[in-house]
């Protein structure tokens, strides 16, 4: 995820400091991966220069000065340029497990057995996101479904790797 669009695409509803910022980011998106400070400074810092954004306001705090951003002309242009361009499709051709399964294959490791692990694994991890689907509010709901289904898919994969694993090994041992 772009933190810079998305710092923008919130800005557009009006000016904002840096801390509202980053707690309303964590409230929208980073329920997993919080933004830690820094980041949402320097990446402030970067729009500012590049003129997506300009300070607003500056107020003085308890600490250091507080900035106040607002989204400029140029960064109303960028996220909206963002929002209408798709995200690439990734086709994951080059996967650690696929990886790791072959290695296996290759030094004489039970690949089965890693497949078995890597299957109780992502059954946890469903059974985790189920359970925080059903708690959650609709935007939870949505984000642990994109990753239930990736994880369905990746099931999908270790079942058909597990029944071809005797083809796989004669091809990658020859």
């Amino acid at each position: 995820m772009s933190i810079g669009h998305a710092l923008l695409g919130l800005l557009e509803s009006g000016p904002r400091h840096g801390y509202d910022l980053k707690r309303t980011f964590d409230e929208r998106f980073g329920h997993d991966r919080p933004l830690a400070y820094g980041q949402v400074y320097s990446t402030m810092a970067r729009l500012l220069r590049n003129g997506l954004v300009e300070v607003d306001g500056i107020e003085p705090g308890g600490g250091p000065e507080r900035k106040r951003y607002a989204i400029t002309d140029a960064g109303i242009t960028d996220v909206a340029t963002w929002l209408a361009q798709p995200e690439k499709p990734e086709p994951y051709l080059q996967t650690t497990l696929y990886t790791k399964v072959v290695l296996a294959l290759l030094t004489g490791r039970p690949a089965a057995d890693l497949l078995d692990t890597q299957r109780a694994e992502h059954l946890r991890l469903m059974r985790e996101l189920t359970r925080r689907k059903s708690s959650g509010d609709l935007a939870d709901q949505l984000i642990c479904d994109h990753a239930l289904f990736h994880l369905e898919a990746d099931l999908r994969w270790l079942e058909l790797t597990a029944a071809r694993l005797d083809e796989l090994a004669a091809e990658v041992t020859r």
